[in-house]
């Protein structure tokens, strides 16, 4: 049995090691092939080959059985198979950012005597390759033979979303020559279709110009067909199973005949009867390659291709070459490159060998190495290591410096070793590290002060015969002179203290209660405002609230400013002399009163989300008003996008951050709050940045609850910014969450294109009108920006012009929900960090001509 499985990869991070130094950047690796034997050259193609002897940790070596090596050539002859453990991988040293396309070649050979057909599964990553990590999942034992990586340039076979599976390569020829390297650049294999009937081959014996993107090898592209019948349309079908599987086509044309000077070969091209491209006419002797920017599909999983000749055609369509690939979407991301980097760090200076310890550490969830723990819970986020367990594994030398590479661990175990040396200062500056097992070893000297000071703190050193402690009792002299080892929990040492603290705060409360009794007498439920505000209640909660004196003071007098806008000024404040705060002062002239001054608050105090500005307090005092927000270093996206902030360039990465993080700020408004809430005011300017440049929504005067259950709208007077307003509510003055989602397209738009949303001098002066006009010339191109410098997933840029697209549909019930928003955004965000992981694994399929 022969299974060969080809993919188109951008990155792959599974494969990390060593790369065969071969002047095309091509990697060979003959897996199963001796160190003695390595490297060799193979013919044809005279491609040097390299052992895997140092890229793999496991498996055993194995060629195929003899009744089929006359079948075979070098590098299939050989294989390696991995009988021992569940995942078994592959380490290359492969270039980020650079897309690949990777062969993995699998010939059984009935190399183990049995004569049945294993089964296994393939993943790249943590991401399943379909039924280099191969992984049982049953009794098969998997196998690989050959695996090819060949560096692709990053606009070639460009995807929306996901990988690409290559389900066929043709030529149309008569020949029955494959053609490959070096034919090929790239490697690809291109093998002929058979001619029909129907059909007449075409062929020149000029050169045809190949030098496109796709470069083409002169024997693909010097070769088409055409109709004999010069009315009859030209056709092939192929079949894609499941049915709903999206895929991409790409079709290569040159003109091979010369034309009369009355002739003309003009076609179009349809997809099930759907027209794709055309009218359109090849180039004399030049190489053009046509695919669609969108993964199409076919009814039943049955695909026709027709090229269809024109009324002013006097020639019959032509067709030189085709390929077809099938979209795979790789929703996994990997585990934090920088842990990564840590563990694996630790386990090359411990020789750890587990055979767990291969691949990803943290994902699939199924393949976790053992001793770890992992927090995966945020798909648009790297996981995270947060727990190791290294107890009983025979660890000698010191206490490695590498574990503190591992910055989120809450619980280190390396109790029952050999470990020798000092307690290191370093693990006291692991802020997450809370729990340590050090028992059972033989360490010396003291323990760091700063280990025994931190709180909460759980340090466990049983066991060290010759460690002393310092500032603690972890060493305690028995009667007889011995000394007595035991558990340093010095959160113990303060539990009488605590008690007297919470005994202390309850007789505060029941004082406080007499108190209030005693003078205050029964209070409101709310404070009646006493500055002709009279017919709006004050805010119903006495929480967070600051006199004026208190806002002079936070801000030394109102000493720097940090904003303007229509509400008035933002200054630069602390609260207790150490928090950064920003206070917004609401100007008496403001056209914000004190309605949405009090909406702001309200909606604040009751929500709580890591996307949405806090809200540290307020000022209610007569004429003076004011807001009270935690400190966002980094101002707002709309200052970042335009330049006015530094000459710091957003990277697309981190826009798509930015926006899938503000998403979920919005979309908890529409559906986590009691009553829903929306925003009415979503724009660049209102998206604030941390310091580390997490994104929260801010500004929350517009705000309004959404409709109770039952009701589908809320209708109220028009609000909201020029450019940003969704035009059904301006027309109808009915507010619903779509409201919210509309402007949320505005703003993908805006880090699309780092354009104006207004702009008269375009030719059509909105953002949204112009991204479509020039969506509808197919110029994906002019709309990006050019600050990028091209530098982003293809792939990711159109979902995203897909969704903030479809978020601006004039009918509101068209648009997707903001949940609906936040997944997509995830997935082109998981697109761009792993720059589109592109393959696939299974049996070859062949058009068929019609």
């Amino acid at each position: 049995m022969e299974r060969r499985c080809m993919f188109i990869s951008s990155f792959v991070l599974i494969l990390h090691l060593v790369q065969a130094q071969d002047p095309t950047g091509f990697i060979n690796v003959d897996c199963g092939l001796p160190l003695r034997e390595s490297p060799y050259n193979s013919l044809p193609t005279g491609l040097a080959y390299i052992s895997d002897a140092d890229l793999v940790k496991s498996g055993k070596t194995s060629r195929i059985a003899k009744e089929f090596e006359p079948d075979y050539t070098k590098p299939i002859l050989k294989l390696r198979y991995f009988p021992d453990g569940v995942r078994n991988c592959y380490h290359l040293n492969v270039t980020r950012d650079t897309k690949y396309l990777i062969k993995a070649t699998f010939v059984y050979g009935n190399y183990d005597g049995l004569n049945v057909d294993p089964n296994f599964d393939l993943y790249l990553g943590p991401n399943i390759w379909t039924t280099v990590c191969l992984v049982k999942t049953g009794i098969s034992i998997p196998f690989i033979n050959v695996l090819e990586l060949r560096p692709l340039k990053k606009d070639m076979y460009v995807t929306q979303s996901g990988s690409l599976k290559y389900e066929f390569r043709r030529y149309l020829s008569n020949s029955d020559r494959n053609i490959r390297y070096p034919d090929d650049v790239y490697d690809r294999k291109w093998y002929p279709m058979f001619v029909a009937n129907s059909w007449t081959q075409v062929t020149t014996n000029l050169n045809v110009n190949s030098s496109n993107l796709y470069e083409l090898p002169k024997g693909v592209m010097s070769t088409g067909v055409t109709p004999l019948n010069p009315n009859a349309t030209l056709n092939i079908t192929w079949t894609i199973e499941p049915s709903t599987t999206k895929f991409y086509s790409y079709m290569h044309f040159a003109e091979l005949q010369t034309l009369r000077a009355n002739d003309t070969r003009e076609f179009n091209i349809t997809m099930n009867g759907k027209i794709t491209y055309g009218p359109y006419s090849p180039k004399p002797l030049k190489t053009q390659t046509i695919f669609d920017i969108t993964p199409e599909q076919c009814d039943g999983g049955a695909c026709l291709l027709q090229l269809l000749k024109t009324s002013k055609s006097t020639l019959p369509p032509l067709l030189n070459a085709i390929e077809a690939f099938t979209v795979i979407d790789f929703p996994q991301m990997e585990t934090n490159e920088d842990e990564v980097a840590g563990i694996k760090n630790v386990q090359d200076i411990y020789g750890l060998n587990k055979i767990s310890w291969q691949g990803d550490p943290c994902v699939p969830k199924q393949f976790l190495w053992d001793g770890l723990n992992c927090n995966n819970s945020d798909i648009s986020t790297p996981p995270i290591i947060t727990s190791l367990d290294l107890s009983t594994s025979g660890l000698t030398g010191i206490i490695t410096q590498a574990i503190q590479n591992l910055t989120h661990l809450e619980k280190l175990d390396l109790s029952n070793n050999n470990l020798t040396g000092e307690i290191p200062k370093f693990l006291a500056d692991i802020k997450s590290l809370l729990v340590i097992d050090l028992s059972g070893n033989n360490l010396t000297g003291s323990v760091p002060p700063s280990l025994l000071q931190k709180k909460g703190m759980k340090l466990n050193v049983e066991g060290n015969p010759h460690l002393l402690c310092t500032a603690g009792s972890c060493v305690n002299k028995r009667k007889d002179g011995h000394k007595k080892k035991s558990i340093i929990v010095p959160v113990v040492a303060s539990i009488a203290s605590v008690a007297v603290i919470i005994g202390a705060f309850v007789m505060f409360l029941v004082l406080r209660k007499k108190k209030a009794s005693k003078f205050e007498g029964p209070q409101p439920s709310y404070i009646q405002a006493s500055d002709g505000r009279s017919s709006e209640p004050a805010i119903m909660t006495e929480n967070k609230r600051f006199s004026y004196s208190e806002v002079i003071a936070m801000t030394n007098n109102f000493q720097r400013i940090l904003g303007k806008g229509g509400f008035g000024i933002v200054y630069y404040g602390f609260v207790n002399g150490t928090k950064q705060v920003a206070v917004k002062i609401l100007s008496h002239s403001s056209s914000q009163g004190y309605k949405q001054f009090k909406a702001e608050v309200e909606l604040l105090l009751r929500v709580h989300h890591k996307n949405l500005v806090n809200l540290v307090g307020y000022c209610d005092e007569g004429e003076n008003m004011a807001l009270i927000y935690e400190y966002m270093s980094n101002g707002d996206l709309k200052e970042h996008m335009s330049g006015t902030r530094n000459r710091f360039i957003l990277n697309w990465g981190t826009r798509l951050k930015i926006v899938s993080e503000s998403a979920q700020g919005l979309e908890y408004l529409h559906n986590g709050c009691k009553p829903p809430m929306v925003h009415r005011d979503v724009k660049t300017t209102n998206i604030l940045l941390s310091e580390h440049f997490e994104a929260k929504l801010a500004d929350f005067g517009l705000s309004r609850s959404f409709p109770i259950e039952g009701e589908t709208h809320v209708s109220t007077v028009v609000a909201g910014t020029p450019g940003y307003l969704d035009p059904e509510y301006y027309r109808t003055n009915w507010l619903t969450e779509k409201s919210d989602v509309y402007s949320f397209g505005i703003v993908l738009l805006e880090i699309i294109t780092n354009q104006p949303v207004i702009d008269q001098s375009r030719e059509k002066p909105h953002i949204a009108e112009w991204v479509g006009l020039m969506l509808t010339k197919g110029d994906i191109i002019s709309i990006m920006d050019p600050t990028l410098n091209g530098d982003y997933d293809s792939g990711s840029v159109w979902k995203v012009v897909e969704l903030a697209m479809s978020c601006l549909n004039p009918s509101s019930a068209r648009r997707p929900t903001m949940s609906q928003v936040v997944i997509g955004l995830n997935e082109c965000l998981a697109a761009e960090n792993s720059r589109g992981v592109s393959l696939t694994f299974g049996t070859e399929v062949s058009p068929r001509a019609r």
